[in-house]
Formats: structure tokens, sequence, C-alpha cells
């Protein structure tokens, strides 16, 4: 048996498959299916689990442009330039960073001109947002 804990093997098969039976995550976590249910519900319980999603790649579902976009913002207006950026319908996920830029956004939009007017003409409108970095994805690779 894996030194992993049950846990761990659970949480492994549903990261790899969301769709996946209780009978196959139990085989592969070598468990039974009672327990992989007794862990699955009390991990949504705990909010480990916050929900179940398909990984579409939205290039090849409908041609949008995709950026990451490191976005740095002055410190005294942090909470009100994150606010705004969370309601933008472009930005589809938003995280706070660590690295070279406080946040990093992923925006999506119709092809590169248009996200192109959305970084210029909303991202940088927003009141505390200095400078917005985008690294342009061109092909999904896992």
């Amino acid at each position: 048996m894996s030194t992993e804990s049950t846990e761990e093997r659970i949480l492994a098969a549903l990261e790899e498959d969301a769709q996946a039976s209780y009978a196959a995550i139990a085989e592969r976590a070598d468990v039974s299916k009672p327990t992989v249910r007794k862990y699955i519900d009390q991990l949504e319980s705990d909010g480990v689990i916050v929900g179940y999603s398909a990984d579409v790649d939205p290039k090849k579902l409908s041609g949008q442009s995709i950026a990451m976009v490191g976005i740095d913002v002055a410190s005294e207006q942090y909470v009100e330039a994150t606010r705004t950026l969370q309601e933008l319908d472009s930005v589809q996920a938003l995280y706070s960073s660590s690295g070279d830029h406080m946040l990093m956004a992923e925006v999506r939009a119709a092809d590169g001109d248009a996200l192109g007017d959305v970084i210029s003409d909303e991202v940088l409108a927003i009141d505390g947002v200095t400078a917005a970095h985008p690294s342009f994805l061109q092909e999904r690779l896992k």
C-alpha cells in the first residue's frame, strides 16, 4: 500500500477524474466504496472539495484569446481594485501572488485585439491598478 494517506489517495483519484465512480476511486485508492463515500462527504463538508468541474480548453471550443496578466496595484487601493477586477466578466480567475506581481488574472476575450482592449480599457482603468503585464497563452499543453 502507498505511503500516502487514504485522503490523499482519494483526492488524487478525484483530481485525475472528477467524474470517476465511487467504485473506480475505491479501486485506485485501495479502499472500500463506503470509505470513499465517507471521505468525500467529509471533504465536501469541510470545504476541502469545493466543487467539481470540467477542464475545458476554451481556445479549442470558441477560439477565444487568453492571457495571464500580472497586475500591480497601489497598496492603499488593493481591496477596492481587487473587488473591481472580480466583477469584470472578462476576468475568469483572479489570484493573489507572491511573485513579480501582486495579482494574476486569467483574462479572456474574442481575439487578441479584444484582449488588448480589455487590458487597456478595463483593467488599467481601475483606480489603483498601476500596471498590467500580459502573457498571451498560445496552446494548452496539459
